[in-house]
């Protein structure tokens, strides 16, 4: 066995919430062990929240001021983290921002340059790992799978509940995935309009009722009569979720509660056709901040009770799954191995993806 990496995975999701790093060590290649050896969640400041959700919106140069200082900015903090964890690291992967994710136009962009993460840092990185599927004719997303596939193989399938929820499973020896519908992009949009960050525990929502012709309307969207791959950026969200969010004379209480409907229904409608129950019912590993949403995981409970098991890990997997996976990512990348699958991403084959600074 090959003596073990250290690996830092970072990650900034669409919900806008914060920084989530993991340090984890990986040995061998066939299998793979890990182990995470610490955390941490980095907060925005509010003029980061800003700048990062108005860069959809933002013109060239200012979008390549924000990719330099936001890396410097990422490879800051994880080397703050370090330090703190005492531990040194041999190796980081970052996924950085998206600002926007048009793969059927063949482009996609996440800011935050690894160069600059490697001169804050001293530590090699590899980035940038949607853009090369793209360019191979996939949706460059989701990547996670190939890190559900040899972390969590024990699972017939792994749910994500982060800005959006998706999900991996397996099928006749193959890793498939897609995007599913949104999660706690719209949840925390609802939610801000109460002044909230987001529903605690989806109190709030639990306390509305369901709007019927909003239910079916969202329900509606072709997005969810099409056959995977298929993924969702910001850009359909707002086209499809800002007027409800922005304008509706609804309570907010009703839209949370339509809003955890209409996630939970279309995660239930989903997992149920790929997943056909057996002796038993499938185990679905859920993990992502939407896993502390007691009222969603309870729908989910309810609709897919008899048919579909949800398990729930410990904290720090839920928390950190995605950035474990993208210092997997990383660790794979170095070695020259696959790291995204065409089976999930619609890409003409296999390949091993990410920009690395050495």
């Amino acid at each position: 066995m090959e003596h073990a990496m250290n690996v830092v995975g970072m990650m900034s999701g669409t919900s806008l919430d914060g920084l989530d790093i993991a340090l984890a060590s990986f040995s061998g290649l066939d299998p793979i062990a890990y182990r995470i050896l610490s955390t941490r969640h980095v907060p925005y400041e509010d003029s980061w929240n800003k700048r990062l959700s108005d860069a959809l919106f933002s013109d060239a140069p200012t979008l390549v001021r924000l990719d330099d200082e936001y890396g410097a900015w990422l490879g800051h903090s994880v080397a703050n983290f370090l330090r703190d964890s005492g531990t040194e690291a041999d190796l980081i992967g970052s996924h950085g921002h998206t600002v926007f994710h048009r793969p059927a136009e063949g482009i996609t962009l996440q800011v935050g340059t690894g160069a600059r993460i490697r001169e804050q840092s001293g530590v090699p990185v590899v980035c940038n790992f949607r853009q090369q599927d793209v360019r191979m004719g996939g949706q460059g997303a989701p990547l996670v799978p190939a890190g559900d596939a040899l972390l969590f193989g024990e699972f017939d399938g792994c749910l994500n509940l982060g800005g959006f929820s998706n999900a991996s499973w397996q099928q006749d020896g193959h890793r498939y995935a897609c995007d599913l519908a949104p999660c706690n992009m719209l949840l925390n949009a609802l939610s801000a309009r109460e002044g909230w960050e987001y529903d605690p525990e989806g109190s709030l929502a639990r306390s509305g009722n369901v709007e019927a012709g909003l239910l079916q309307l969202w329900n509606e969207l072709s997005f969810y009569s099409q056959s995977p791959p298929k993924s969702l950026g910001r850009e359909w969200f707002l086209e499809h979720f800002s007027a409800e969010v922005r304008d509706s004379r609804l309570a907010t209480r009703d839209l949370l509660r339509t809003a955890v409907e209409h996630i939970a229904r279309q995660i239930d409608a989903f997992l149920s056709k790929v997943l056909p129950a057996g002796s038993s019912p499938p185990r679905v590993l859920c993990t992502g901040g939407g896993a502390h949403n007691l009222f969603l995981m309870e729908r989910l409970h309810f609709l897919g009770r008899e048919r579909l098991e949800y398990v729930i890990p410990d904290r720090e997997l839920v928390d950190y799954k995605e950035a474990l996976v993208f210092a997997l990512l990383a660790y794979l990348r170095w070695h020259g191995r696959n790291n995204v699958l065409a089976t999930v991403t619609g890409a003409s084959s296999d390949h091993s993806s990410g920009d690395v600074y050495l």
